[in-house]
């Protein structure tokens, strides 16, 4: 599922800034409407101005460098952590989480419990609530109490840069998974703007097959996070170049069910014409569904409706087990594999000895899986 490659500093510089990295856009300075800064309100429909410059396939096959962001990886190598936990066989993490209501975040915080458990690991597990300042305050409270290694995924990247420098120099271990954390000692990421060429060639296949290639599509995006911007501009760019003639109605950030849920009814009680939904998580539409179900729409439109997502979390794979539901597809990010080998990594390390820094630091990255209703039904189940 993952490719692991070895990175220099170059290498992360052009390749590593991933917008999900849910990584981010390149070098973002936080901002009122940053992914982390914010707990967005539902912004106005925009329309994305750039041509996907790859098909979804080309861009599966090789990260897009524009789409990343540039984060350095740890330079600074202090041993004595590590040796310590090593030795005393007493291994302490801790894992900062963006939000626990985004059912992504569940499965992978599964995937580290279970594997913790497994190494007998004492495991701390926070949520920043789309909080930048909390998480910060949570990454302080880590240090302070002398973890062995912190395991997240950023709000903010930028606003991590000095408490994780100060990890590195006190030889705390930090893992980053998703968008991501500077000066890192291993990362688990994708490409941003690849992901949503998935996602949006999930959609596209559905307007094409099943609408004629005349959709009225609504996204709901998480432009509310500023590294994740970009897999929204990749589901547009994909629709658009996939679809010509589908009409992208709106825009609007959402990435839990409530808000999804919220968009929807606001949308579609100005655009009745919506019959595609699709966002850059299963959270945000996983809440359309239940809005679209709540108009009494006649079950001709509903057997056209398309309403679909990505990470292949546990509520969806739910949904699409029902044959009469409307949310069609995923995509599968592995996000327990993704816990399992947050925590293998730390193992790594710490049984080495040594602190890997630099070029000694590895990335791997995630593979984007589409996975329909069909599959489901046929007995295909996420991992965890």
């Amino acid at each position: 599922m993952k490719k692991t490659v070895f990175v220099t500093v170059l290498a992360i510089l052009l390749v590593t800034a991933m917008a999900l990295t849910g990584c981010s856009a390149p070098a973002a300075e936080p901002s009122a409407s940053t992914e982390a800064s914010v707990e967005a309100s539902a912004e106005p429909s925009v329309e994305a101005s750039t041509e996907a410059s790859a098909s979804a396939e080309e861009s599966a096959a090789e990260p897009d460098a524009q789409a990343t962001q540039a984060v350095p990886v740890a330079s600074t190598a202090n041993d004595a952590v590590i040796k310590a936990a090593k030795d005393s066989g007493t291994v302490t993490v801790g894992m900062s989480i963006p939000q626990l209501a985004n059912p992504y975040f569940v499965s992978v915080k599964n995937g580290v419990e279970a594997m913790c458990k497994e190494y007998g690991y004492q495991l701390t597990v926070v949520d920043a609530g789309y909080d930048v300042a909390k998480q910060v305050s949570d990454f302080e409270n880590f240090m302070n109490q002398g973890v062995t290694a912190v395991i997240a995924c950023p709000i903010d990247s930028n606003a991590l840069v000095d408490v994780t420098q100060k990890m590195n120099e006190q030889g705390i271990l930090v893992i980053s998974f998703a968008q991501l954390v500077p000066n890192a000692n291993a990362i688990f990421t994708l490409d941003e703007y690849t992901y949503g060429t998935v996602i949006g060639s999930n959609a596209a296949k559905w307007i094409n097959e099943k609408l004629d290639g005349k959709g009225n599509v609504l996204i709901i995006s998480q432009d509310n996070v500023e590294a994740v911007v970009k897999r929204a501009d990749g589901i547009e760019d994909t629709i658009k170049k996939e679809c010509p003639d589908a009409v992208i109605v709106a825009r609007q950030a959402g990435d839990n069910p409530e808000k999804g849920m919220q968009i929807t009814e606001d949308v579609m009680q100005a655009h009745p014409e919506v019959n595609v939904i699709t966002g850059n998580n299963d959270a945000g539409p996983l809440g359309a569904v239940e809005a679209v179900y709540g108009m009494n729409l006649d079950q001709a439109t509903l057997d056209k409706f398309y309403i679909g997502g990505g990470d292949a979390t546990p509520e969806a794979i739910e949904k699409m087990n029902d044959a009469a539901s409307i949310y069609r597809a995923t995509v599968d990010l592995g996000p327990y594999q993704t816990g399992e080998d947050c925590v293998n990594a730390i193992k790594e390390i710490v049984d080495s000895g040594k602190v890997p820094v630099n070029d000694e630091v590895k990335t791997s990255y995630f593979s984007t899986d589409p996975v329909w209703q069909e599959d489901v039904l046929a007995g295909w189940k996420p991992k965890g």
